[in-house]
């Protein structure tokens, strides 16, 4: 199964995606979590990502491709996967449908967790003093909130035109959201 999960920072998505992953037995790929491991080691795309990721922007889609076409073509990946943390553009989208086609596969659905944005600054700023991210400050997880609505929420428009959305409620006790996710893919 090719899956790929969205919602605002903060819905949730790293937690279901690794439910998710589990119970599919597919690899959850997150491109926050591969820049956030570049960020620790210092690496030269690190250090390009920490400077974006600090003013709250989002990193430029020639990068953001080549690191998930990079990944998709691992092993792990041949019976499926799900991408969280991508695409987040309609440019990003386009990227993933040449990669997928060149292999002559198509995502299977599109799951997007829904949240109350407020709750979810919350949620952001207590995972910020419990992990240690310095990036998550409240104008800053408010600007990402801002880009999301902005650049990403549109893309649910597309993927239902596809026929592939499928949309969870995002908020309540992670098992309660991890039912309602596996129930609405099926």
């Amino acid at each position: 199964m090719r899956l790929i999960i969205f919602g605002p920072p903060g819905a949730g998505k790293g937690t279901q995606a690794a439910r998710i992953a589990e119970h599919y037995g597919i690899p959850a790929i997150s491109t926050g979590d591969i820049f956030r491991a570049n960020i620790k080691n210092e690496t030269p795309l690190g250090l390009q990502v920490k400077e974006i990721t600090s003013s709250g922007g989002y990193v430029p889609d020639d990068v953001t491709n080549a690191i998930v076409e990079d990944r998709l073509a691992e092993d792990d990946c041949q019976p499926g996967f799900l991408l969280d943390g991508y695409p987040r553009t309609t440019g990003q989208v386009e990227a993933l449908d040449g990669m997928l086609a060149k292999r002559d596969e198509s995502i299977d659905k599109v799951l997007v967790l829904t949240v109350d944005e407020d709750e979810v600054v919350q949620r952001l700023l207590k995972r910020a003093e419990t992990e240690g991210r310095e990036d998550d400050t409240e104008e800053v997880i408010r600007e990402r909130q801002a880009i999301y609505t902005r650049e990403t929420a549109p893309l649910a428009e597309l993927f239902a035109q596809r026929g592939l959305l499928v949309e969870v409620d995002g908020m309540g006790e992670v098992d309660e959201v991890t039912q309602r996710v596996v129930a609405a893919l099926g």
